[in-house]
Order: C-alpha cells, then structure tokens, then sequence
C-alpha cells in the first residue's frame, strides 16, 4: 500500500493568517478604506451625507478633480475643517492615486478632529480610470475607462461606443451606466 500526502505548500502559503486575524484585518481595512465605485454610488443618493475631500494641490484640483469634492489641502485640515465641516460629519478623503500617502494623512488628520473618516483607495487616477465624470476648468469632462481597470456595459469590445478610441468626452457625450468590473 502507497503512502499519499498532501502536496506542500507553496512559499506563498509559509505564513498565513489564522481566520480570526484575517477576519480582524480585512475588517479593518473596511472600516477605513472605500473605492471609488462605492463613492459614486454613494455620491448619486438623493442625500450623501458624508463630505468628500480631495487633499490634493491646487494645481491638481485645477486640473480635475471629483464633482462635488470639497478642496482642503491636508496641510489646512486643520485650520479649516472647524468652519468647513460639521463636527461629527463623516468624511471620505482622496489625493492623487495609489502611490501617494496624501489621503493617508488626511485621514488621520480628519480622525484626530473626531470625524469618522475613510480613504478613498486608487484616488483621483482611479476615478478617472474606472470612468467617472470630473470637474475641470472647463466643465465636465470624462475620459472612456481603462478596460484592466472597468468593464463597460457593453464588455471590452464595445469599440463604437462613445471614447472607446481613448477620446476626452465632454457634456452630453459623457456616457452613464459605467459599472465596476468587481
């Protein structure tokens, strides 16, 4: 008779979380992290009731940013968070994209205030990316979205629709029923 045994474990598997601490972790990540498909939704209630924040520099709020975003450079919060935001209110914050820690700082900074707070993950590249609507100076503008990042209604072959060919959409062209890919 042959002895089976359970193929080992890859290195990937040499140090794995008990269920309670996965559990724990992601938990937590939830409490303080939202994408940017959850923000849209959450912005298209009839009444959001929270503040959304974009942290980022002049200059890049210039260049496009969130409808309906307040600007308040993380290095203000707390100078005018007092006067612009409700004590209490819960805030989503956002700078450029993964790899900047602004909307990090911001966060804590919001969190030290007392306000209940989360970071919107992927930031302002990612809005863009996954197709979303944003304010610039010139009005409404919309990119198509990034087909690794979002799936079009209509799958990734959709190539006649509206900005499909990579074309900056502006007013009415903006397409709606973008939807995220997960």
């Amino acid at each position: 008779m042959t002895e089976t045994t359970a193929p080992a474990a890859s290195a990937l598997f040499e140090h794995v979380a008990t269920r309670d601490e996965a559990i724990a972790h992601f938990r937590g990540r939830l409490a303080v992290e939202v994408d940017v498909s959850d923000v849209a939704a959450a912005l298209a209630e009839p009444e959001p009731r929270f503040v959304l924040v974009d942290t980022r520099s002049d200059e890049s709020w210039a260049q496009g940013h969130v409808p309906g975003a307040l600007h308040l450079p993380r290095r203000r919060i707390e100078e005018l968070v007092p006067e612009l935001v409700p004590a209490g209110t819960p805030v989503v914050v956002y700078c450029w994209g993964p790899a900047c820690n602004g909307a990090t700082r911001a966060a804590l900074e919001f969190a030290l205030l007392g306000h209940p707070v989360k970071e919107m993950i992927g930031g302002f590249e990612y809005w863009v990316r996954e197709g979303f609507a944003f304010d610039t100076a010139d009005g409404l503008a919309q990119l198509p979205a990034d087909a690794l990042t979002n799936v079009a209604p209509d799958g990734f072959g959709a190539s006649s629709a509206p900005g499909a060919r990579g074309e900056l959409l502006t007013g009415d062209a903006i397409a709606s029923g973008i939807t995220c890919a997960c």
